[in-house]
Formats: structure tokens, C-alpha cells, sequence
């Protein structure tokens, strides 16, 4: 199919809060946040709008109550996401598939290429998703050759990279922007290198999409995948898959099997059924979801998404980026005055900015009284503001910090 453009919205695609106006920031009416809570955590996982709730709440009573019209709205919460996200990242709708989580679409992307049996290597960074630096590194105690950058000044260097990159690679793997400190690959550049070598390039998105601007076709990436809880603004127990067209089924092969895969299957041994010669028939499809969906959706997230999705769409990506932006010059600007360490490289243009916490128990106690909600993992602060947050919300983030 060619690339996807939005048409007539559909049925349970409910279009844009009647709140807040599509075309202003802060989105503060278009989520249901108590006032006296700030959030910049939205890099944990992302409130949902209310118009999203709203989606999910008419498929539950649809179901509850049995409605003659269910079965047709759960054909189109189906069908919807995977059209608006194919638009979102400027992909073709046969080169998406649904997964459970990121880590899923990675690890059908590493079992599909048939490593580590297929041997060569794979180079990684370790500003990669910790799940997947423990995926390669499982691998390696089977025999693959696994090699991980090392960060300096807390950046992937392409040049490291290209230290580590040869004829025998096989996959290069990164996350996008980086779930530690927000950094942000060139990923044209990393796919240029690694395709100059006749290697394939995965990448993680779960942190860039819906916050930044992702196109499949410009950065020529191969693969890709995410979740939909982050900023995506769904829910746990689905994401996408994206796998370049021309890479299914020749380097990328099938490693599990079921009914979503088919796009034919008949029966020989039934009443009234067309004779054969055997019990039954099939035929696979040959879209990402034929390769890579196996069984039922989680059609609750799906009926957030076909909301969701659409809301960023129309919200426009660049400037949810420049809003969040905003924000962030105004925290990494005014963070290292009160003694935090940067650890967000200069110049990230993604929706995380992190700073080193000499004392994480205090500040996570301080923080907690004002109700201000960030993450701090070890001794690092992850700030995360998204479409709701204004200048009011990094106020209190200073104040409580300050405190």
C-alpha cells in the first residue's frame, strides 16, 4: 500500500477535546490532572486526555452491554492506531504491525534475523533501554558477538560507533532518544553507516515518538518499535512494529505463528464444505502484521489510541516539541544554579532532561510535599514535561528544588 493519509475521520476516532482549543498550549483542560499536582514525569508513562477515556469508557459498555453495534466498533478501534500511527512516522500501513511492548518488536526482530545463529555481530550503546543491553548480553553468553559504546560526555559519538561497526555486523540497535538523559542519535547518520557496511539498523522509539518528529522514509531506518503508554499517550499492552517493507520475509523471517497471519484458511472435512485433499487449506499475508501479530489485541489501549493518536496528529508534532522545549531551556538553564549536575548533553532537542541528585531521599521528600512528580532512579532526576505543563508547573519544580 502507499503511504497513508487521513481521510474522513472514523466512527470511534472522536476528533479533539471540546475543552481546550486544538491550537493552544498549555493542553492543561484536555487531561483530567488534580490543579494542585504537577507532573513532569510523562517519560514514566503519560496521562491520558479525557477525550481518550472517553473512547475507551464507550468500548467497555458496548461490550458490557452486549450492543448490536460492537462488533463493528471493534473493527474500527482495530483498524484506526495502526492507520494514524503509519502517518505519524511516515510509514506504509502493510509495514506496521501491533506488538505487545517495544522489547517484543525487538526481540522478533533479533529472533527473526536468526541470531546468534545466524553469527556476525551487533553493535549497541549503553545508552540503549536496559532490557535490551540484557537481551544482546544473554545472546552473548550463546556465542554472539556484542558490542556496546561507552557514552563520553554522557553522548554517542558516531565515530565510536563507527569503531565498532564492520562488514560482519549484523544489527546496530539504539533507542532513539535515550530513556538515562533524553540523547538523541542522528539516526540517518547511523543508518548510513551501518547500510554502508550491508547491516540493518532496529531503534528504539518508545521515548521520540509523539514528542519529536520520527520519519521512517528520511532516516531510512529498518526497523523500529514502541510502545504506547509514554508518549503515545495509550496504555500498557500494545505498541507497533514498523519493519521496512522490502525486509519482510527475506531478512527478517517468521518466528511465531497464528491466525492473525492468514489471509486465507478453509476447511475440506466439515458439512457443505469445498472438497480438497487435505483437512484444510491456508495462505499467509505478507504485511508486517501477517508476519509478526499473532493472536487477540488489547482492543481497551486500541480504543484509547484511535483517540490518542489522533489528538498528536492534530496537535502537530513539531509543536508539541517546541512547546516542551520551552520548558526545558528554562530548567536546564536554572537546575545547575542549585547545584545539579547536567546529564543531558547541550544542545538535546528531546523531552528529557536529566540532572545528577546528590541526595535523592531529600529531594524526592521535598518534591513529594509539593506534590511535584518527576523520577529519580539512583542518583539521577529525570524531568519530563509534556503538553499540559506551563511555566506555572517548572515554578514549582524550582521552588521545591530550591527548597
Amino acid at each position: 500500500m502507499g503511504l497513508v493519509s487521513l481521510a474522513a475521520p472514523m466512527k470511534v476516532v472522536l476528533g479533539t477535546t471540546d475543552e481546550s482549543p486544538i491550537s493552544e498550549f498549555p493542553q492543561k483542560a484536555a487531561f483530567a490532572l488534580p490543579s494542585d499536582v504537577t507532573c513532569l514525569n510523562n517519560a514514566r508513562w503519560h496521562s491520558m486526555p479525557v477525550g481518550a477515556v472517553r473512547s475507551v469508557q464507550r468500548y467497555l459498555e458496548a461490550k458490557a452491554q452486549d450492543d448490536p453495534e460492537a462488533e463493528e466498533l471493534i473493527h474500527e478501534i482495530q483498524e484506526a492506531p495502526r492507520v494514524l500511527f503509519a502517518r505519524l512516522i511516515n510509514a506504509r500501513l502493510g509495514e506496521i504491525s501491533y506488538v505487545p511492548s517495544t522489547m517484543v518488536g525487538e526481540s522478533l526482530i533479533v529472533g527473526g534475523m536468526g541470531l546468534p545463529a545466524a553469527g556476525g555481530n551487533v553493535v549497541t550503546d549503553a545508552l540503549h533501554f536496559e532490557g535490551s543491553l540484557y537481551l544482546y548480553q544473554a545472546l552473548a553468553r550463546q556465542g554472539l558477538d556484542v558490542r556496546i559504546v561507552k557514552p563520553r560526555d554522557w553522548r554517542i559519538e558516531l565515530n565510536d560507533v563507527a569503531k565498532f561497526v564492520d562488514n560482519k555486523t549484523k544489527l546496530v540497535a539504539v533507542s532513539l532518544v535515550s530513556f538515562i538523559n533524553g540523547f538523541q542519535h542522528d539516526l540517518k547518520a547511523i543508518c548510513d553507516l551501518a547500510h554502508a557496511h550491508g547491516s540493518y539498523v532496529y531503534a528504539d522509539i518508545i521515548q521520540a515518538v509523539g514528542a519529536i518528529p520520527v520519519d521512517v522514509r528520511a532516516s531510512n531506518v529498518d526497523f523500529c518499535a514502541c510502545a504506547s503508554y509514554k508518549w503515545l499517550m495509550g496504555d500498557m499492552g500494545l505498541g507497533f512494529l514498523y519493519v521496512r517493507q522490502d525486509l519482510l520475509g527475506r531478512v527478517v523471517k517468521r518466528t511465531q505463528y497464528g491466525y492473525r497471519q492468514l489471509s486465507q484458511f478453509q476447511y475440506h472435512i466439515f458439512p457443505l464444505d469445498e472438497p480438497g485433499d487435505s483437512i484444510v487449506e491456508w495462505r499467509q499475508g505478507e504485511s508486517a502484521a501477517h508476519f509478526f501479530e499473532v493472536g487477540t489485541y488489547a482492543n481497551a489501549t486500541l480504543a484509547c489510541l484511535a483517540y490518542s493518536l489522533n489528538y498528536i496528529l492534530e496537535l502537530g508534532v513539531e509543536r508539541i516539541q517546541a512547546h516542551t522545549q520551552s520548558l526545558l531551556q528554562r530548567v536546564k538553564r536554572e537546575l545547575p544554579a542549585l547545584g545539579y549536575e547536567p546529564l543531558t548533553p547541550p544542545g538535546t532537542k528531546s523531552p528529557i532532561a536529566t540532572f545528577v541528585v546528590k541526595e535523592p531521599h531529600a529531594v524526592a521528600r521535598r518534591l513529594a510535599a509539593r506534590k511535584v512528580d518527576v523520577s529519580i532512579t539512583g542518583h539521577r532526576m529525570r524531568i519530563s514535561p509534556s503538553v499540559y505543563n506551563d511555566d506555572r508547573d517548572v515554578d514549582r519544580l524550582l521552588e521545591a528544588l530550591s527548597g
